[in-house]
């Protein structure tokens, strides 16, 4: 069992997997129309909700922003490895690759937009990330029950592999010559993007098919790393839509 915090996330479950939802404790002081529609959808769903003080949600979530309602709920099975989540795909792969992004509040926004975008993954390397933490799942709100998380030991050699089995590389660099719109983007695709800051390693350069870059027109010189993610994704997104 585990517990699930944030109104998003909580609502995304009892959409997805109502019946892995075991008990809501919500805030006893909470009667505004967000805690009511809450409880409306639990009772329909036959599932206890339990009124308690603020004091016992914070030992719940751990110190982490709560929103006043916490779920008890099964811990769902995601694919650990690239190989299960490539099986049985009936489209070419959409990969998001992140090199060393370390702060859970983008991580989880990269997620969010790569399950808006239709993602079939985000890869990341165990060492230099943050990992799936509950502040970065509580930030997906859902999409992290929903977008496999795959940790991998080594992400040179993981990109390798990429390649062995056919999936393009695009790599987004602030100084890449050609721009995210007039990239190839078709067929198998993992983009791979940087932290926050410092942007892709060497190696991992080193390692992608072609580098990008997205324009820049106005006076800040970088996106945040989920914000990037976003506009590659859904430019990769929108070429499979239209079928180019």
């Amino acid at each position: 069992m585990k517990n699930l915090f944030g109104f998003h996330a909580i609502t995304s479950r009892l959409r997805q997997r109502p019946e892995s939802v075991k008990e809501i404790y919500i805030d006893a002081e909470r009667a505004d129309n967000r805690a009511k529609d809450l409880r409306e959808v639990a009772k329909r769903l036959n599932i206890r909700v339990i009124p308690v003080d603020s004091k016992r949600l914070d030992g719940m979530a751990g110190g982490s922003r709560h929103q006043g309602v916490v779920a008890q709920a099964e811990e769902l099975k995601m694919p650990q490895f690239i190989e299960d989540v490539l099986e049985g795909l009936e489209e070419p792969p959409l990969l998001l690759v992140l090199d060393g992004v370390q702060d859970p509040h983008n991580l989880g926004a990269c997620l969010r937009v790569a399950d808006g975008a239709g993602a079939h993954a985000v890869i990341a390397p165990k060492d230099r990330s943050v990992g799936l933490t509950d502040s970065a799942i509580k930030v997906a709100s859902g999409a992290a029950e929903s977008v496999p998380y795959i940790v991998v030991t080594n992400l040179a050699r993981a990109l390798r592999e990429l390649k062995d089995r056919d999936i393009w590389l695009v790599g987004a660099d602030d100084s890449a010559t050609e721009t995210i719109y007039k990239a190839r983007l078709d067929g198998a695709l993992a983009l791979v993007l940087g932290a926050e800051g410092e942007g892709l390693r060497r190696l991992t350069k080193e390692t992608c098919d072609s580098l990008v870059s997205i324009p820049m027109l106005g006076s800040v010189a970088s996106l945040n790393v989920s914000v990037a993610s976003g506009v590659c994704l859904y430019e990769a997104r929108r070429r499979r839509l239209a079928g180019k």
